[in-house]
């Protein structure tokens, strides 16, 4: 009878999901983070964490990541890509972040692997402020993070990553950022905030004339100190004619 080698021990995983919502707003790509108040060992602590929340025995992912917008952030049917899974075992090495979990969910809880969403939206059509107050969540501006909950800067960093990815595919979501009409600055800065390097202004310009997608119009800005700029709009059909 052949012998059994010896196995280690199955890890006692925990599923959750946790959200990254960017949008962009005065000229600032910000994500939407959620105020965390604890206490442990004694004493109170704030911090910040993505919206996140463990799975529910009777409900899939991609249902549970729409819930945890909605109860802790009250923003409701955005769309939500699910872009990768976060299972180190030093997701829960720090002992704070475990003590306010188990405490928050009253469930012990030794391993969590998270499936990790992302989205970009309206900032304007998101969230209000009253929501934003009532739910303590705010938009923070991405280069002003600190350091958050378990790995949230981890998986923010891996979502830009993949949003840079998925926009040379779909660029409707990247415009989906922008006012219905937006000068060549705007879409610049948008640009250089999500593939965080600097573009030259006619470079840019060259750039601009050869996406089909993005149409001039005879319309220019009023009422401003500077010189004029003109006003484009995105033609979400002919971007979509042409990923075909």
């Amino acid at each position: 009878m052949q012998n059994i080698p010896d196995k280690m021990p199955l890890a006692n995983n925990h599923i959750s999901v946790d959200c990254v919502v960017f949008g962009f707003d005065s000229g600032q790509l910000k994500v939407l983070l959620i105020k965390r108040v604890g206490e442990d060992e004694g004493e109170v602590f704030h911090d910040m964490k993505l919206p996140g929340s463990l799975i529910y025995m009777d409900e899939d992912p991609d249902d549970a990541a729409q819930r945890v917008l909605k109860e802790l952030t009250g923003v409701r049917n955005i769309r939500l890509m699910q872009f990768k899974a976060f299972g180190s075992k030093n997701r829960t090495s720090n002992p704070k972040d475990v003590r306010w979990l188990e405490r928050a969910m009253e469930s012990r809880v030794e391993r969590i692997v998270t499936i990790a969403y992302v989205s970009m939206v309206k900032i304007d059509r998101a969230l209000s402020q009253s929501l934003l107050d009532k739910y303590q969540a705010c938009w923070v501006p991405v280069g002003d993070v600190k350091t958050l909950a378990f790995d949230h800067n981890l998986i923010i960093k891996e979502a830009l990553a993949y949003m840079r990815r998925f926009v040379e595919f779909d660029p409707s979501m990247l415009f989906g950022l922008l006012p219905r009409k937006f000068t060549a600055l705007q879409l610049r800065v948008l640009f250089e905030l999500v593939y965080d390097k600097q573009f030259d202004v006619r470079n840019f310009h060259r750039k601009i004339a050869v996406m089909e997608y993005v149409v001039p119009l005879e319309e220019r800005q009023k009422g401003v100190p500077h010189r004029a700029a003109r006003y484009y709009k995105f033609d979400k059909k002919t971007c979509n004619k042409l990923r075909k």
